[in-house]
């Protein structure tokens, strides 16, 4: 308790574990809402006229797009968080230098 209260221990590895899980879920399915609720509010007509007019050849390259922003995403997402645990993995090693 006193590594606590003195900052000694940090609390922030396990809340970044915590937060990544919860933004890798929440963060896609947000980004979809959003982009269904504006082409939905502004690009209605263009939209349907586009989803009409796909091939399925066009239909299946924008999927894979859209999947290889997905896996990008969630990899950039990772490795942020990476870089902070590993900054408090640094921090903890140095401590015990002490």
């Amino acid at each position: 308790m006193q590594d606590f209260l003195t900052f000694h221990t940090f609390i922030t590895p396990t809340l970044l574990i915590i937060f990544y899980y919860l933004g890798a879920i929440v963060i896609p399915l947000v980004s979809y809402s959003i982009a269904k609720w504006i082409t939905s509010i502004y690009f209605q007509e263009i939209s349907s006229n586009i989803k009409k007019s796909l091939s399925a050849k066009q239909r299946f390259t924008l999927l894979s797009m859209a999947l290889l922003c997905f896996i990008c995403m969630e990899v950039f997402w990772r490795v942020m968080f990476e870089f902070f645990i590993a900054y408090f993995d640094m921090h903890d090693a140095l401590m015990k230098l002490q």
